[in-house]
């Protein structure tokens, strides 16, 4: 037992390994040291090169900021000089430049092209717009005005659209305006009245179907014959189911919402008969397919003579009696009357013309 205690202590204390495997554990421990190493210093050199990268670049970006600074925003070569603004309708440059926020004076590099864009083109009046920027010192503005083709109101009557305030102007894509310089060509304008289904707003798009069809008729209305012969003067769109539109010559036409090109069609066909026949027309109601309902003005010689020679009142004539009543013989008879007649009735027509005769012949003296 004791021997092998001892044997035991003794192979607890003993090498497991031989010396060729010792030489080769420790040639494996240097290998993993060396690789360890290796990568310690390939990390501290891309740590060192991304950090020079990035000194780098700040430095570029500083010195790029500081040359683009001295050299264009504080060079009073490039100091705004001159705001040229364009437009072909009744907008005026300061209102531009306050809607725009530019002024002479700053620098031109420091102006957002894109939202003096965006800002102008948010206007009611503006349809394009145009924004260049020319060095050293100049920025063009080009604005197209919308074009305004009727007035429209909520009212059902209106005297002086150009007096009230709620009589806005609309384009063909049924942009509302409301201009502070009203040019004399809008008072030939059209006049749209009776749009109580939606609220009128400055820049707000109509969008109820009545004045669409309103202005879809107003654009059809625009061909070659009836921009002649048919100029819409004014649309009424209160009854809700039709357009009572009246011209230049106050014909007074109703038209249906749907199919309008047929229903133009249809009223220049009337007003080339019309032409033919020298009449004028009163009233037509297109809603009816057949059978179309007409009417037509008095020629003007009738309505003339009837100014001047009015009709005079019929004369009411008096019956008179087939058999006239016989003359008085004597004294304490009388003439016998007709039937059914009273002696001191009413004395018949020829009777009370004889006696008016007689009594004029007293006076004379006969």
């Amino acid at each position: 037992m004791r021997l092998s205690s001892s044997t035991r202590k003794r192979s607890r204390n003993q090498r497991v390994s031989n010396p060729r495997q010792r030489k080769q554990q420790h040639l494996l421990d240097v290998k993993v040291r060396a690789r360890k190493a290796t990568q310690h210093r390939n990390r501290r050199v891309l740590m060192s090169k991304i950090v020079l990268a990035a000194a780098v670049c700040s430095g570029s970006v500083f010195g790029a900021r500081v040359a683009m600074r001295r050299f264009f925003f504080e060079n009073p070569d490039y100091r705004l000089a001159m705001i040229d603004v364009q437009t072909d309708g009744s907008l005026l440059r300061d209102q531009v430049l306050r809607a725009a926020n530019l002024r002479e004076g700053e620098n031109i590099f420091r102006v957002n092209l894109a939202q003096v864009h965006r800002v102008l083109q948010q206007l009611p009046q503006v349809d394009e717009v145009e924004v260049v920027r020319k060095l050293p010192g100049e920025i063009d503005i080009r604005i197209v005005e919308r074009k305004p083709i009727a007035w429209i109101t909520g009212e059902k009557e209106i005297s002086d659209p150009f007096q009230s305030d709620v009589a806005f102007l609309i384009d063909a894509r049924g942009v509302l305006m409301k201009e502070r310089k009203l040019l004399p060509e809008y008072l030939g304008l059209p006049l749209i009245t009776g749009c109580t289904n939606e609220s009128l707003e400055p820049g707000k798009i109509v969008q109820s179907v009545e004045a669409k069809a309103a202005l879809e008729l107003l654009r059809l209305s625009a061909a070659s014959f009836m921009q002649t012969r048919f100029q819409i003067r004014e649309i009424d769109l209160s009854k809700g189911y039709c357009l009572v539109v009246t011209d230049k010559n106050h014909t007074r036409v109703t038209v249906g919402f749907d199919q309008l090109e047929k229903q133009m069609q249809r009223l220049e066909q009337f007003l080339v008969y019309a032409d033919d026949s020298k009449r004028e027309i009163e009233t037509v109601n297109l809603l009816v397919q057949r059978n179309i309902p007409v009417t037509f003005m008095k020629p003007p010689a009738e309505v003339i003579n009837d100014t001047i020679d009015p009709e005079e009142t019929p004369r009411i004539m008096k019956a008179i009696p087939v058999h006239p009543p016989a003359p008085a013989s004597g004294k304490g008879k009388s003439a016998p009357t007709a039937p059914g007649k009273n002696q001191n009735g009413p004395q018949p027509f020829s009777l009370q013309k004889q006696n008016s005769e007689k009594k004029e012949r007293i006076g004379n003296g006969q």
